[in-house]
């Protein structure tokens, strides 16, 4: 499947009678604006056919989902307003992931390590909104007031944790699928707590947005186990955030390269 045709299983999927379709040829992107509610969403073409090549029909699917899902979330937003700072949660990106909203307003963000940033957002239910400072006004808080109350909300989150043994070494996934799992890294008494049941070197590993995996690494073949599933795990996530696992030693998260049967680890950004 090319971008082209992929765009026209969109616009069957959805329909034109709500949705204007704008396709950059040259950007391989698509422009999607909801007619009534005067507002869009930008969709990478290439991400949803890497995705289509292994998952086919369900790929195009959760796209269609998602995107209804988030259009949904807009209505709610224009009827109903924004008031509840316990709905209020923390979400892992990428340090690529963008800085602005579609609309251009900055989005409320926390520096975190070299390879993740700290975005925050407002649970609507099936889906949730990533909180620009033109929402700051809107709930008529601070940005410190939107982290405090997400510190607050992450330490509520299940971290009921599932074990799995491989060649010697430990491996503990959280996997709830509420949108949430990777912010439990940022829950710090739940990493102090599985640091005292750790016999090896701790690692922490988000390589999506619906999976935290903790590795106790008892010996280099669990470095080259934990590299081949954070790389797995990253190419089928719906929302990547990096491949790379974290080192977490006296409360720090410290990014490490894994190679061939080495580890190596990677100097923390200024």
């Amino acid at each position: 499947m090319k971008s082209k045709e992929l765009v026209e299983q969109l616009k069957l999927r959805l329909g034109t009678e709500q949705f204007e379709f704008i396709f950059d040829k040259e950007k391989d992107s698509l422009r999607l604006n909801h007619k009534s509610l005067n507002r869009g969403m930008d969709i990478l073409l290439p991400d949803i056919l890497a995705k289509y090549h292994t998952k086919k029909e369900k790929a195009i699917d959760e796209v269609v989902y998602t995107i209804e899902q988030t259009f949904n979330a807009m209505k709610k937003e224009q009827s109903e307003g924004f008031h509840d700072l316990s709905l209020v949660y923390p979400v892992i990106r990428s340090a690529s992931f963008p800085l602005k909203s579609n609309e251009g307003h900055p989005f409320v963000m926390t520096d975190h390590t070299a390879e993740t940033r700290i975005y925050y957002a407002l649970d609507l239910g099936t889906t949730y909104r990533l909180i620009d400072e033109s929402i700051l006004g809107k709930l008529n808080v601070s940005a410190n007031q939107i982290r405090e109350a997400a510190r607050f909300s992450v330490r509520k989150l299940s971290t009921k944790t599932k074990k799995d043994e491989v060649a010697g070494n430990i491996f503990y996934f959280l996997n709830e699928n509420d949108g949430y799992d990777a912010s439990r890294i940022l829950n710090e008494s739940f990493l102090k707590e599985m640091k005292s049941k750790i016999e090896g070197d701790m690692t922490v590993s988000v390589p999506h947005q619906d999976v935290l995996i903790i590795g106790d690494i008892r010996n280099e073949v669990g470095y080259d186990v934990l590299a081949q599933m954070t790389m797995h795990f990253f190419t089928v996530g719906a929302v990547p955030i990096t491949s790379l696992s974290f080192v977490y030693e006296n409360g720090e998260l410290e990014p490490i390269f894994i190679l061939a049967k080495n580890k190596v680890k990677k100097e923390q950004e200024e």
